[in-house]
């Protein structure tokens, strides 16, 4: 599963960053080279947050990341939250749907309670 971690950042951020940015970015890389983390950056114009794209079987990663980075333990981050992604198109996709999948094939369960039955067939799950 894919899961994303959302960074509000302080005020103070960009004046801030550069005291703890090589210890953040040495423990970003540290997890994509171990394949949790896949993408993760600072959102522009405004710099207002960040967004990194975790995978794994739960949440936890993305959680664990958050609670040791330098960022949210020196104050730079003032929130940040983890939300499950349900990728259905790509080649890195987690829950891929093809224009031609039944409903039923979508997902390991239910069918029309997942997000890719509701883009591919929303008539079908009534």
């Amino acid at each position: 599963m894919h899961y994303l971690l959302f960074y509000e950042v302080a005020d103070d951020y960009l004046e801030r960053r550069e005291r703890y940015r090589s210890a953040h970015l040495e423990k970003a890389w540290a997890a994509s080279e171990r394949g949790e983390l896949l993408l993760g950056g600072a959102l522009s114009k405004p710099v207002d947050g960040a967004v990194l794209l975790f995978t794994g079987d739960s949440p936890a990663v993305a959680e664990r990341f958050a609670k040791a980075d330098p960022y949210v333990t020196q104050g730079l981050v003032r929130k940040w939250r983890v939300r499950e992604w349900t990728t259905v198109a790509g080649a890195a996709a987690s829950t891929p749907v093809r224009p031609d999948t039944p409903p039923e094939a979508a997902g390991p369960s239910n069918a029309c309670n997942s997000a890719a039955a509701h883009y591919q067939h929303p008539l079908d799950c009534g």
